[in-house]
């Protein structure tokens, strides 16, 4: 056999056999993986949404699309959490995209009936040590147990309630105005938002403001 003719069928060989390795990799981790993601979103679930629920609020969702939400109307999953039958609230990502440093993406707990349970910023670009302080202190928790009624909305250089940070306002602003549209969003839609029973929809729910 001319030696040009056995590299080639060396080569082949090598390259199926990578081939097959590489897929039975593939095929043995991506449950593994799938599940790792799964229980990462529950736990930052957990940490948003009103507590008691008996549902997995990571398949009881619905998506919808609505600027106040992400401006480009995006879809966004809606997270509903159940109890005893009872619609508990839910969670959903907003996007705040006046950030210092370009969008904010926050994940917003509602409780049923229009109250914030809690935030969770998921990721941004914040300047570390000044833009970025609702990752470092307290600040977030300003935002549990408020209504579109029982507090000023806005950052206290503006008139509101909610602290700014000392030499950066910007950040703050962009979270709470994009706070607030989860909100109103909720409050608006609330009863539309539960209507499905299904555990999940895979249509894109239209919602318009």
């Amino acid at each position: 056999m001319p030696d040009f003719f056995r590299m080639g069928l060396i080569l082949m060989v090598v390259g199926l056999t990578a081939t097959a390795i590489l897929a039975g990799t593939d095929s043995i981790t991506k449950g593994p993986i799938a599940e790792a993601k799964r229980q990462e979103l529950l736990h930052a679930l957990q940490q948003v949404l009103p507590p008691g629920f008996d549902n997995s609020p990571d398949q009881d969702f619905i998506v919808v699309n609505d600027a106040r939400l992400d401006k480009k109307s995006s879809p966004v999953k809606i997270y509903r959490a159940r109890g005893k039958g009872a619609d508990l609230g839910a969670a959903f990502t907003v996007i705040a995209p006046n950030g210092y440093s370009g969008d904010i993406e926050i994940l917003l707990g509602m409780a049923a009936g229009g109250t914030v349970s809690s935030i969770r910023i998921l990721s941004h670009k914040e300047t570390p040590g000044l833009g970025d302080k609702f990752a470092t202190t307290s600040w977030p928790d300003a935002f549990k147990g408020k209504t579109a009624s029982n507090v000023k909305w806005g950052v206290k250089k503006d008139g509101g309630d909610f602290d700014q940070f000392a030499g950066a306002t910007i950040t703050p602003r962009a979270i709470v105005g994009a706070v607030k549209r989860g909100l109103d969003f909720f409050v608006e839609n609330e009863a539309k938002l539960f209507a499905k029973a299904a555990p999940a929809a895979t249509k894109a729910m239209e919602v318009r403001p």
